[in-house]
């Protein structure tokens, strides 16, 4: 190669960039969230933008007696069906939104490094969707579900699985990749006992060990292992 060919030679980023579709969910948790925040100051949609964010919990938010109702009378509409994923892009206000945010960046950045973007966006949305049934089974009258938690719980779970993996390579003991996990539902119990608890953790737990079990199959080359383990047996 020529010096000025090297010269020419596109420069090598030292960080990975942020998957695609990591930031498309993120723009999209801002975007509602800035929505229903301007409504509520009237800075956009008039008077009645202020109650948007109600309107969008009880229209698009997750509901365990709804889910007993489709699962007793053996009915599943489409506009009830959706609110499995929809609740993940309704916060109760900007800090949750933010922080849910955030903590999708991160994950979904360290997770995206691993798996490609497709199967990143399948854990999120696996887990979502995992955390949202196992709250609607605990049974009736659960306030309403909604935010990205069990999602980023999921990708959690995804974090903890390359952990768990690594931690193994090393010879080291496997169950230390659990630390965060641990770590993240004392800070919720805490809050809990401070402030008075909800039963949403159960949606995040949910979400958590969603990620950490689809991750052995969205994992590179982790349907092939999978396959070539249960052929074993």
């Amino acid at each position: 190669m020529s010096s000025d060919d090297h010269h020419h030679s596109p420069p090598i980023s030292p960080v990975n960039p942020m998957p695609p579709v990591v930031v498309a969910l993120f723009l999209l948790i801002i975007g509602v969230e800035a929505a229903f925040s301007f409504g509520a100051r009237g800075l956009i949609g008039g008077p009645s933008a202020v109650g948007w964010r109600n309107a969008a919990i009880q229209t698009y938010g997750f509901n365990s007696d709804v889910m007993a109702w489709m699962l007793t009378n053996g009915i599943y509409p489409a506009e009830h069906m959706q609110r499995f994923l929809s609740h993940i892009f309704i916060h109760g206000g900007f800090t949750h939104a933010l922080f849910a945010g955030a903590m999708l960046l991160a994950l979904g950045k360290f997770v995206g490094e691993v798996f490609n973007q497709w199967a990143t966006l399948a854990l999120f949305l696996i887990s979502s969707v995992t955390g949202a049934v196992i709250y609607g089974l605990v049974g009736p009258d659960q306030p309403w579900l909604y935010g990205a938690f069990p999602g980023v719980y999921g990708l959690i779970g995804g974090f903890t699985y390359l952990m768990w993996l690594k931690l193994g390579q090393m010879g080291v003991r496997q169950y230390r990749a659990f630390t965060l996990i641990g770590f993240l539902m004392g800070i919720q119990l805490v809050f809990g006992l401070l402030f008075g608890s909800n039963s949403w953790w159960l949606a995040d737990v949910g979400g958590f060990a969603a990620g950490f079990c689809a991750s052995f199959v969205l994992s590179p080359g982790g349907f092939r292992k999978l396959r070539e383990k249960m052929r074993r047996q």
